[in-house]
């Protein structure tokens, strides 16, 4: 996650127009929530008095994810969630999910360091220049998929057999000489 970034502060004006402070310019929920999905903190707050309405609209979101069918959370769960604000005390469950979730970040994060220094593949010279070209191969063959691709974007250059040609000869090369590394090895 992208824990050394700041939090992004959003502002609703009088309009209920939503303002990215980094950025400066308006946003949508759509756009607050994939921000999040990217690991950003966000806070949202009234320009007027200040107010934090973060949680208000996280929940928006929420709610506008399941009208449209998208189930984020089961109806059991849902209902407990219901009854615990209802029962006296229920102020447990809030702290019992974020630990909840905490956990399972935590163990997402070890799960991955284990299958990294698991993986006999990663201690192979040159593996991280391989993957790195993968990356890159697969961001010029997608065009970078932001959330609102509709197609790749063609530089004329490319088109006449231009720098795109010989960065996919570099990367057809560069693979050719890890796979005959990788062979070598074994």
């Amino acid at each position: 996650m992208a824990e050394d970034q700041k939090t992004l502060l959003i502002k609703r004006y009088a309009s209920r127009r939503l303002y990215n402070t980094e950025t400066s310019d308006y946003v949508t929920l759509e756009d607050i929530a994939g921000f999040i999905r990217s690991g950003r903190e966000v806070q949202i707050v009234d320009l007027k008095t200040g107010d934090d309405l973060t949680r208000q609209y996280l929940l928006q979101i929420i709610a506008e994810h399941e009208s449209r069918g998208e189930n984020v959370l089961p109806v059991n769960v849902l209902n407990d969630l219901v009854r615990s604000y209802m029962v006296p005390g229920g102020g447990m469950m809030p702290q019992f999910l974020q630990s909840s979730f905490e956990m399972l970040r935590e163990s997402q994060s070890k799960m991955m360091e284990n299958m990294n220094a698991m993986n006999p593949i990663s201690k192979i010279p040159g593996f991280e220049a391989m993957k790195a070209q993968q990356e890159a191969f697969l961001k010029a063959m997608t065009g970078g998929l932001s959330g609102g691709w509709s197609g790749p974007e063609r530089e004329p250059e490319a088109e006449k057999g231009g720098k795109g040609d010989e960065d996919l000869d570099a990367i057809k090369r560069q693979l050719a000489e890890l796979q005959d590394r990788l062979s070598k090895l074994k």
